[in-house]
């Protein structure tokens, strides 16, 4: 199994479940595929990740969620994890929220859902080009 991850994040089941279908069938077994239904449950996923030696290269979260919105969530993770590229996907994120992610939270896109699995796929080849360079 890889130890390479692709975290997704988003307060809805079949988002999740669609995201990561989506991605399994453009990147196969190069990355492992992990998903939480919620900030707190991210942040399990990522300790859980980071004490078996495995690395978050992306996350890619829903803004609008219960509790603590995206753009919290991802200048959270930016102070802890500089390295990881983060990715907001929403349909409901206001201009200030992404502003903020850009500025605080190294926000290196935000996909509009719905989103298209083309558009998706080569935001996220690109994050992980730019994260390698």
């Amino acid at each position: 199994m890889s130890n390479v991850v692709i975290l997704c994040v988003d307060d809805e089941h079949i988002i999740l479940m669609s995201l990561r279908e989506q991605l399994n069938r453009n990147f196969g077994d190069r990355y492992r595929y992990e998903v939480a239904e919620s900030v707190a449950e991210a942040w399990e996923v990522i300790e859980e990740l980071s004490m078996d030696g495995s690395r978050v290269l992306i996350i890619v979260s829903d803004w609008l969620m219960p509790e603590v919105r995206g753009d919290e969530f991802l200048v959270q993770v930016h102070k802890r994890f500089p390295g990881i590229v983060n990715i907001m996907l929403t349909g409901h994120a206001d201009e200030v929220a992404i502003e903020r992610a850009r500025q605080h939270g190294n926000l290196y896109a935000c996909l509009s859902k719905p989103w298209s699995e083309e558009h998706l796929i080569g935001t996220i080849r690109a994050g992980l080009e730019n994260e390698a360079g």
